[in-house]
């Protein structure tokens, strides 16, 4: 494709106190891309100096500074309402882009215009297979074993188990890296605002296929992915933004019996998980630091459904204090 595809293209970064990982990111965009594709970093008001190593060391990026944390979402339309481009590449900072893989992408979607989405395949740092594809969310998918379902049922459920070597139809990517189509998000809106972190994408694929739209799996598109640093930093209240935005998810899609079914299988499958825990933790002489981590995780997940599922817990409430992380 060459120096003339990536000008129709526009990479939109959003961070948070990512700042050494953001840095190498950019840089293998520099060594992909070069100069030839607008870079455009969101940041949800960094308290690590990423911006003002941004400035020094990337000028020619252009830097968006919010106030507060703003979450992903919102983040991420401020990039969309400015991109210049044919197509937009959401693009995590814990990733490192190997050579040719925006090249490819760019090819996929001019050869498929139907595709209104192209992901690609996450690998960890020793180069094994992250879940780069993401079902839409059903009460099979979150009330049962996700792994098992990909056993069972690969068809259905397509993963990081299996080996694809051509492009596949899927319902949704992981936002990690994807690239979307200018024409598409002109139909179809940008992201829902609604969700402040998690499923925001997933979200967006539903509405896209809904729409005539396809989305799409490019195995042969390689990004590492350093998974989830932001959201690492509190995972009480992620695991608790991730519920509340599942539950989004079903209120808006799937209707409100499907929702309660949810709701009333998560509390269960939580109340047991905390009785394990307990035990695991209360028999064991010397109980593992893990373990009572874990124990910690899913008892305030609890104490957070059983208070009614307030905003108060989660990430949201924290966005003015910019102690809420915001990427994959």
């Amino acid at each position: 494709m060459g120096f003339l595809g990536m000008r129709d293209l526009s990479i939109i970064i959003v961070n948070w106190n990512t700042r050494d990982y953001l840095l190498n990111c950019i840089r293998s965009l520099m060594r992909s891309v070069g100069s030839s594709c607008e870079v455009i970093v969101v940041d949800n008001a960094s308290q690590d100096g990423s911006a003002l190593e941004m400035k020094r060391l990337f000028p020619a990026v252009r830097l968006i500074e919010n106030d507060s944390n703003l979450g992903f979402a919102k983040a991420v339309n401020q990039g969309l309402r400015v991109f210049s481009g044919k197509h937009a590449l959401l693009l995590n900072p814990d990733t490192q882009v190997k050579e040719e893989t925006i090249e490819k992408l760019l090819i996929f979607m001019e050869d498929h215009p139907e595709a209104g989405v192209a992901g690609v395949q996450l690998l960890n740092s020793d180069g094994t297979r992250q879940n780069s594809i993401a079902n839409f969310p059903s009460l099979a998918t979150e009330l049962f074993n996700k792994r098992v379902l990909r056993w069972l049922f690969p068809e259905r459920f397509p993963g990081k188990e299996r080996t694809y070597v051509e492009p596949i139809e899927v319902d949704s990517v992981i936002g990690a890296c994807m690239m979307v189509r200018r024409k598409t998000m002109e139909e179809v809106g940008l992201l829902d605002e609604d969700y402040f972190l998690f499923l925001e994408e997933t979200d967006w694929c539903y509405r896209m296929k809904k729409a005539g739209w396809k989305v799409y799996h490019v195995p042969q598109a390689e990004v590492i992915h350093f998974q989830g640093k932001s959201a690492e930093q509190d995972k009480k209240r992620s695991k608790v933004e991730y519920d509340r935005s599942r539950y989004l998810f079903f209120r808006k899609n799937k209707g409100p019996l499907p929702w309660f079914v949810l709701l009333i299988g998560v509390v269960m499958k939580l109340l047991v998980e905390v009785i394990y825990w307990t035990l695991i933790c209360s028999l064991t002489f010397f109980a593992h630091r893990k373990w009572k981590k874990k124990l910690s995780v899913v008892a305030n997940l609890l104490e957070w459904h059983l208070k009614g599922c307030p905003e108060g817990m989660g990430l949201k409430n924290e966005s003015t204090k910019s102690q809420a992380p915001n990427s994959k």
